[in-house]
Order: C-alpha cells, then structure tokens, then sequence
C-alpha cells in the first residue's frame, strides 16, 4: 500500500505521483493532516475559500 502525500503547492493528495496532476509541482510532504474531497469546485464554497480549481482530495493543513 503506498502512502499518501500532499502537494506543496496545491494541496492536492495522490498516492504514487512524481508531478501533480493539478499544478505539475514536484514537492510533497507526507505530513499532512485532514483533508477533504471536492466534488463540484465551482459550486463549493470551501473550494473557493481555500483557491482550490479541481476536484480531488485535498489536505487541510501541510506541516514541515
């Protein structure tokens, strides 16, 4: 089982990813703590508090 890991830049959770597949970063933390799955970007209004474009699971908070 891989572990999940957060973009830097996007917040963007994947499992087995060298880039993002939202902002094409190559920085990610395993440190990471909740998280939430956007369905509609464009209708969330967390979403769109947060700048987050795409849908997907998204960590809440990185740590270091």
């Amino acid at each position: 089982m891989a572990t999940e890991k957060a973009c830097r830049q996007c917040r963007r959770i994947v499992e087995e990813a060298t880039t993002c597949p939202d902002c094409g970063g190559a920085q990610f933390t395993t440190f990471w703590r909740g998280f939430i799955t956007i369905a509609d970007p464009e209708k969330s209004e967390i979403a769109k508090k947060m700048g987050i474009t795409q849908k997907g699971k998204h960590a809440l908070r990185l740590s270091q």
